[in-house]
């Protein structure tokens, strides 16, 4: 049998948990004053202990609540997009104003974001999810069966008219096409748009996708830096819109906001 291993607390409690208990029971021949003096001095480390005991177990919890919730940002930042989307709409309604009235959001769990634009005044909103939509919620299927959303390869043209939208917004789509499909996919988004693109972008370093999520998605993310973005766009004729670029980033400082994706605004072809 192996030996129970000995808990130093239980030493500690039936020690009469006062580390100088046992002066009390020596048979030495102190004197009384002695073993007083040693009783006091005990229960003066013992009340100074607890005190910043109870400060450093308050600090330490203090910073783990922070550390939390940082990490859960992280999280979010990571893993979603189309969460940062729906962050940034009073952004955009500020940078984009009248090209708010009606906006096409293409990418995962489109649903939400749609269905947030739908409740915004003079904006409607419609979206077209890549993915499969078998676990969406009853909402979804309704805008599905709406055809508000529509489930469309995007490796594929849009089934819209050239200008059909006033503003395009993409999110966690773009960042799982190769170079080959991107130059199909990102050509066609413009063309459905009159007044702009606005694509939401994961950032180089951030966590690719979980291995129970690559079924779905069918390669990892490909978190591409702000660079290559605005190389690709030069060699697809794309240009950067710098009135709203202007635009969003004041409304971002007045509403403190910063996104925890990149965000780039381009002009429609004309």
């Amino acid at each position: 049998m192996s030996r129970r291993q000995v808990n130093p607390s239980r030493r500690f409690v039936d020690s009469g948990s006062i580390p100088f208990a046992g002066a009390l029971h020596s048979k030495s021949r102190s004197s009384p004053l002695l073993s007083i003096g040693l009783v006091l001095l005990g229960a003066f480390l013992l009340v100074a202990y607890s005190y910043s005991g109870a400060g450093l177990f308050g600090g330490e919890k203090e910073a783990f609540s922070k550390f939390e919730d940082s990490n859960i940002s992280m999280h979010v930042g990571d893993f979603s997009c189309t969460l940062e989307v729906q962050r940034a709409i009073p952004i955009l309604k500020k940078a984009y104003g009248d090209s708010m009235r009606k906006v096409l959001h293409v990418g995962p769990d489109t649903c939400s974001v749609v269905s947030k634009l739908l409740k915004e005044e003079e904006t409607e909103g419609w979206g077209v999810e890549p993915y499969d939509i078998e676990d969406a919620d009853g909402n979804c299927k309704s805008l599905v069966r709406k055809g508000i959303v529509r489930v469309a390869d995007i490796k594929f043209p849009l089934p819209y008219r050239p200008k059909s939208f006033s503003l395009v917004i993409v999110s966690d789509a773009l960042d799982y096409l190769s170079p080959k499909y991107l130059n199909k996919t990102l050509p066609d988004l413009a063309r459905v748009s009159s007044d702009g693109l606005v694509i939401f972008a994961g950032l180089p370093g951030q966590q690719k996708a979980k291995v129970a999520e690559l079924s779905k998605f069918g390669r990892p993310a490909k978190m591409r830096s702000s660079s290559w973005w605005i190389r690709y766009f030069v060699q697809t004729s794309l240009e950067e819109n710098e009135a709203a670029i202007k635009k969003f980033d004041q409304a971002a400082v007045k509403k403190s906001y910063k996104p925890a994706c990149q965000v780039f605004h381009l002009n429609s072809y004309h």
